[in-house]
């Protein structure tokens, strides 16, 4: 559920203490913040704020763009290591012996164990 507007965009104390000096003095240095949960306010566009992840701290550069939108958005917590690719799923199914795709297996024209009168003749001329 979204915060009502009327009470304003909930920052921590702490951080908007330091970026309210830091606006005073002009000055742009990295402010580390353990506070993904506050806002990010007009105020704080133009500042690199480093917010921790849970393991680093990962710097975030404000833009106008950010403004209205939560610091944790824009440091993941978690790493995506990612799917198995199709080339893998592909080779090991044409790879696996007696598999439908797998060179030498039966059932096929081309490929076949079948025996017989027929074996090797070509297509009519069986005798």
């Amino acid at each position: 559920m979204a915060r009502s507007l009327k009470k304003g965009p909930w920052v921590d104390d702490h951080l908007m203490k330091k970026i309210d000096a830091m606006n005073q003095a002009r000055d742009r240095k990295v402010v580390k913040t353990w506070s993904r949960r506050s806002t990010i306010t007009p105020e704080m566009v133009g500042h690199t704020l480093a917010v921790y992840n849970g393991r680093k701290f990962i710097p975030v550069y404000i833009t106008e763009n950010m403004v209205g939108h939560k610091l944790g958005e824009f440091s993941p917590t978690r790493q995506f290591k990612g799917h198995s690719s199709k080339v893998e799923k592909v080779a090991k199914i044409a790879g696996a012996p007696g598999a439908a795709g797998a060179p030498g297996a039966g059932g096929g024209p081309a490929g076949g164990t079948g025996g017989g009168a027929g074996a090797g003749a070509p297509a009519g001329k069986q005798g």
